[in-house]
């Protein structure tokens, strides 16, 4: 279920796939306004400050990327919300086009056609990890982690991470306790969607294993065998 009161925009100009978006996501407890240009789409996200935006790449009078820039640079004389999360949705599934999207600010790119189950626990991921900067540092045992700044301790002592070791940290960190699945840590770390990646996974899950625990007895990035990853030891 939506959270109560959670806005989605929906910004898409195939009318068919829009109506369907508005269809599901209001019986999943959304509110959903819609727009099917750029246009409309400044405008109800400065009137109307929605919590999420699902953007389709290709849109009337601007390309969604453009758009998502837009959204992230603010404009003078708006006043929209330039951290919104954006997950484009798009018929354009290209490894260059999701870079383009992520490299323009999206928060995720989902290839069309989705399965909307899919997209749903897209949504619900981004928008749990937008209400992360609420709770602006992660603290696990030693492990302290400022979503702010983006830094890491560990005892006090600054780690260095690479942005996708991070972002792999952060998945982990939103319940250190549990086993995350391999091909779920590949899809929102990575947006992969087959398993033909895992090598990716292993060698970032690993090297962030050395930079976190500074002796041989692990606490930290647990390998449970055939199955995934948590952060730490569920509590005995």
């Amino acid at each position: 279920m939506g959270m109560p009161n959670e806005a989605v925009l929906v910004v898409e100009q195939e009318e068919p796939v829009r109506s369907f978006l508005e269809q599901q996501l209001t019986d999943d407890g959304f509110e959903v306004l819609s727009a099917d240009a750029a246009r409309k789409a400044f405008e109800l996200v400065e009137q109307a400050q929605p919590d999420l935006v699902l953007l389709d790449a290709v849109l009337p009078d601007a390309s969604g990327f453009e758009v998502c820039s837009r959204l992230r640079e603010g404009e003078p004389g708006r006043s929209w919300n330039r951290d919104v999360p954006v997950i484009m949705v798009s018929s354009r599934s290209e490894p260059v086009d999701r870079l383009r999207g992520f490299a323009r600010g999206c928060d995720d790119y989902v290839a069309m056609p989705f399965m909307y189950e899919e997209l749903l626990a897209r949504m619900r991921a981004v928008l749990r990890r937008a209400g992360g900067p609420r709770r602006t540092v992660l603290a696990i045992d030693d492990l302290t982690i400022d979503l702010a700044s983006r830094t890491v301790r560990v005892a006090g002592e600054r780690v260095q991470l690479s942005a996708k070791e991070y972002e792999l940290l952060i998945a982990l960190a939103e319940e250190p306790e549990r086993v995350f699945g391999k091909e779920e840590l590949l899809r929102d770390v990575w947006g992969f969607r087959s398993l033909g990646r895992t090598r990716t996974l292993d060698s970032h899950a690993s090297r962030l294993r050395r930079k976190l625990n500074s002796n041989d007895d692990p606490r930290y990035v647990l390998n449970e065998w055939g199955v995934g990853y948590r952060l730490v030891a569920a509590a005995a």
